[in-house]
């Protein structure tokens, strides 16, 4: 099984190409924010120690807003906390980070012994902050010119400039995505052009394929 990990900054059309490669190829998708998702579910490993944190550090008063009815933790609630906390943010990112990477790392190795894909494709933000660039075969960065992606932000979820940028400003900056990863699939042209994302997926692909071939 060959593992791609895949990331880039807000607007890119992550998630065109990561539902191309599922619909064309045999790829198991896995999101970095789904998978923490399920982690702060009740029953999931993250969901008490990231209640029991919370409510630590919030003042009294407040604990009943951070689960609801159904017993879930108030996502709302709980991004408004740790927003306005630095020293919060860190504590929560050192809790969910490392449970997240232990479950990315569980579910390759679980993939692999099945042996059900050909391809396990990682999307997250922190590829290589959290060490991904030295388990996975290959790291591919979607690139979209920020022109474009101020216009696909406007357009597909309302956003204003001065939210886009102040995201844009946050994020990994084109030249270490860059400096990181061996692929670069521009997303800026329309995805089916002759130039576009999708013919280029399917070059890296196929040049991806060679080099597991050469490797085993």
């Amino acid at each position: 099984m060959i593992t791609i990990g895949i990331t880039g900054g807000v607007g890119s059309g992550k998630s065109e190409i990561l539902r191309y490669l599922e619909n064309r190829y045999s790829c198991r998708i896995l999101m970095s924010d789904n998978a923490a998702k399920e982690l702060e579910k009740p029953g999931g490993v993250l969901y008490g120690p990231l209640i029991r944190l919370l409510e630590e550090e919030c003042p009294p008063g407040e604990h009943e807003a951070l689960v609801l009815e159904n017993a879930e933790i108030n996502k709302g609630e709980m991004a408004r906390r740790i927003f306005s906390d630095a020293k919060l943010l860190s504590k929560v990112n050192e809790l969910v980070h490392p449970a997240v990477n232990r479950y990315i790392l569980d579910e390759i190795a679980k993939e692999r012994a099945a042996g059900g894909f050909e391809f396990f494709v990682l999307e997250s933000a922190l590829l290589v902050e959290n060490g991904y660039d030295k388990i996975m075969d290959s790291l591919w960065y979607i690139y979209c010119s920020e022109e474009e992606r101020y216009k696909r932000l406007r357009a597909s979820r309302g956003y204003s400039d001065e939210k886009i940028r102040s995201i844009i400003d946050k994020q990994v900056s084109d030249a270490k995505f860059r400096a990181f990863c061996d692929v670069v699939i521009d997303n800026t042209p329309e995805l089916t052009a002759e130039d576009g994302a999708l013919v280029q997926v399917d070059k890296a692909i196929k040049e991806l394929r060679k080099r597991f071939d050469h490797r085993v």
